[in-house]
């Protein structure tokens, strides 16, 4: 939970409010970022140490709604147009990233930091899933190439639920009440994963259906608040994927709106309510991320967490590169710049913080620091470098 008094919670949002209306002159650099760095800075300071953020924060409060605004404003024919490439670098590239991930991992930090391999593959479960945190909103005002903005937003919302099940497997090898099968870890990935995008398609039909019995767009708005932590802790409570559930809902109901709902106010004030609710949640979310990151990240190992984060990147790419080389469309499609910006556009962020926060137990407090200051790593400089990349590979002049 957040333990915070409210004049810490007035002074956060006053300072998203500043960091937003400064944004507004210049919309090259990621709010999110600025929010994450400030926090780190005034995490040195007293008068936030009554402050507590955890995983059941993240996971139940801000990433239901985080997932929701996403998946709603996907833009369903660009999920037609790229599902193949965004289907298989949430699911099989994702498994081979952390595969890959974990062994370089084990190897590279044994001259410092003797770890065994499933604690290694426990943080590549960890750095896995990717965050587009304002990296969509970037590379659709810096470059012409959709495609790119549609890949990576489609991605980060997919290959969170992917994540969970690896993290939750490695967890539990590691913490030693499970063992491995890939019988068991197939039919379990199955079930939490088909097993969520049902419920979400479900509950986001009968939503669509429920939003013709009034015309008042402030009950329609409270129904799409219902679907997005419906959907969501709906999923959690049966067993399944709800961050697949949430993710599926909101793509539902945008898909319904577009093909049967015609009440063209809804759309209108819908946008208007969540364009709220995004930037607050952001403002909070990032803020205490970088206050918390202070009390995990060992300022000794900086040097090692920069040495992994690029071995990050280079995995992520020798992925993208193997994934596009699939298909003869792909290959015309994804160039080295594209497979670049792909690479770049894979940021760590808040699922990989609330996996890591969600840990307990033997050797906890390794793992956290290392994870933590990679994904820091990862946050500050990916987030930083789109858009003077994609303005000077794929400027619109060009």
């Amino acid at each position: 939970m957040i333990i915070i008094e409210p004049l810490s919670m007035l002074i956060l949002l006053m300072i998203g409010y500043l960091v937003y209306t400064i944004d507004k002159k210049k919309k090259d650099i990621p709010v999110p970022v600025v929010l994450l760095i400030i926090g780190a800075l005034i995490g040195f300071f007293p008068g936030f140490e009554g402050l507590e953020l955890t995983k059941d924060t993240i996971f139940y409060l801000f990433l239901p709604a985080l997932l929701f605004i996403s998946a709603y404003q996907f833009q369903v024919k660009e999920l037609r147009k790229h599902g193949s490439e965004i289907f298989l670098l949430s699911t099989l590239g994702i498994l081979v990233t952390a595969l890959l991930m974990s062994i370089l991992i084990y190897y590279i930090l044994q001259p410092v930091l003797p770890i065994s391999y499933i604690e290694a593959l426990l943080i590549s479960t960890i750095l896995t899933p990717t965050d587009p945190v304002s990296v969509v909103s970037i590379l659709k005002q810096s470059s012409n190439k959709q495609a790119l903005a549609s890949v990576v937003e489609g991605e980060s919302m997919i290959n969170d639920g992917t994540s969970i099940v690896l993290f939750t497997l490695a967890a539990g090898i590691y913490f030693g009440d499970e063992s491995f099968s890939i019988t068991s870890f197939s039919m379990e990935f199955l079930w939490v994963s088909i097993g969520g995008a049902v419920i979400g398609i479900v509950f986001g039909w009968l939503v669509t259906k429920a939003i013709h019995f009034t015309s008042d767009s402030r009950y329609q708005i409270m129904l799409s608040v219902i679907l997005a932590y419906g959907s969501f802790y709906i999923g959690e409570e049966i067993g399944v994927s709800g961050v697949l559930a949430t993710v599926a809902s909101g793509i539902m109901l945008s898909f319904e709106y577009e093909r049967t709902i015609k009440e063209d106010h809804f759309r209108k004030q819908l946008d208007g309510f969540w364009e709220v609710i995004e930037p607050t949640i952001l403002t909070f979310l990032f803020l205490l991320i970088g206050i918390k990151a202070v009390d995990y990240i060992s300022f000794s190992m900086m040097g090692w967490f920069f040495f992994l984060f690029i071995i990050t990147l280079l995995v992520r790419y020798v992925i993208i590169i193997g994934v596009v080389k699939i298909r003869k469309t792909w290959r015309s499609t994804y160039g080295w710049k594209e497979v670049f910006i792909l690479t770049l556009s894979g940021i760590k962020g808040t699922m990989s913080v609330a996996l890591l926060l969600g840990m307990e137990g033997k050797g906890a407090e390794s793992i956290q620091s290392i994870s933590f200051g990679v994904i820091m790593f990862s946050l500050i400089i990916q987030s930083l470098s789109i858009y003077p990349f994609s303005k000077i590979l794929f400027s619109k002049r060009s």
